[in-house]
C-alpha cells in the first residue's frame, strides 16, 4: 500500500460516524440498495442494517454491497429485532413516511445518534416498523408526484445529516471513533484487497497494519499465503 493510500484511508476511519446509520426494511432491488450503499459511504456512515426475512434476500443483497467494501450491512430477520438492535445503541429511529405525525426532515436534530428507516420499494414501511418508530419524517415536494425513489430520499436525508454534523464538528477528529480491529480490518482490506482476498480463502488469521501502512506478518503467514493448497 502506498503512503498516499495510507493516509487517504486513515483520514477516511477518522470521519467515519458510527452513530449515523439507515435500516431497509425489505428493499429489494439491487441497483437501490447498491446507491443507498454508495451514499452512505460518501456521508461517512461506517454500517447500513437491513430487513430481509429470506435468505434470497440475504443473498442479492449480499451482491448489491459488493460493490462498496467501505460499508458492512448487517441483516436481521425482522424489523423487531432491528429496532431492538438500533435503540440498544441509543439511536433515535426516524421514518421516512406521509403521516399526520410527521415533520419535515430538516427539522431534525441528526447530531444526536440516528437511524434513518427506509421501507420496501412498492409498498413503502410496514405498520410494524411504524409503531417502533421514535418519528415520521417527509420530504415536502410540490409537485404532483408524492414519493421519491428509496435511494434518492436516503440521499436526501443523509446529506442532511452531513450538513448537520459538519456544522456542529463532528467530522473533525484526531482519532477513529472506531475501534482499532475494525480501523485494522479496513485497513488490510482496503489498502491490500487482493492478499485481503487469499488470505480469506484460505482462512488465514488476519495480519497486523503498522503505523506506516505496511503488513506485519512472520514467516509462516507469508509461507501460507504463497502456498498453492487451500486450508479445510
Amino acid at each position: 500500500m502506498s503512503p498516499e493510500r495510507y493516509a487517504r484511508i486513515c483520514e477516511m476511519l477518522a470521519t467515519r460516524q458510527p452513530d449515523l446509520t439507515v435500516c431497509l426494511e425489505q428493499v429489494h432491488k439491487p441497483h437501490n440498495v447498491s446507491a443507498i450503499i454508495r451514499t452512505a459511504d460518501a456521508v461517512g456512515v461506517h454500517q447500513v442494517h437491513a430487513v430481509w426475512p429470506t435468505p434470497r434476500m440475504r443473498t442479492l443483497v449480499s451482491s448489491a454491497a459488493g460493490s462498496n467494501s467501505w460499508v458492512s450491512v448487517k441483516t436481521h430477520p425482522t424489523i423487531a429485532d432491528a429496532v431492538t438492535h438500533l435503540k440498544g445503541q441509543g439511536m433515535q429511529i426516524l421514518a421516512t413516511h406521509l403521516s399526520a405525525r410527521a415533520v419535515d426532515f430538516r427539522e431534525i436534530d441528526y447530531t444526536r445518534p440516528t437511524c434513518i428507516l427506509l421501507g420496501q420499494e412498492k409498498t413503502g414501511i410496514t405498520e410494524e416498523a411504524l409503531a417502533l418508530a421514535d418519528q415520521d419524517i417527509i420530504i415536502p415536494m410540490i409537485g404532483m408526484v408524492q414519493s421519491l425513489n428509496v435511494s434518492v430520499a436516503a440521499a436526501l436525508i443523509l446529506y442532511e445529516a452531513q450538513r448537520q454534523r459538519q456544522n456542529a464538528g463532528m467530522y473533525r477528529r484526531d482519532l477513529s471513533a472506531l475501534d482499532e480491529q475494525e480501523q485494522q480490518r479496513l485497513l488490510f482490506e482496503g489498502g491490500y484487497p487482493v492478499l485481503a482476498n487469499v488470505a480469506k480463502r484460505k482462512k488465514l488469521p488476519r495480519p497486523q497494519i503498522d503505523d506506516q501502512g505496511q503488513v506485519v506478518a512472520d514467516a509462516e503467514w507469508w509461507a501460507a499465503m504463497q502456498a498453492t493448497t487451500v486450508r479445510r
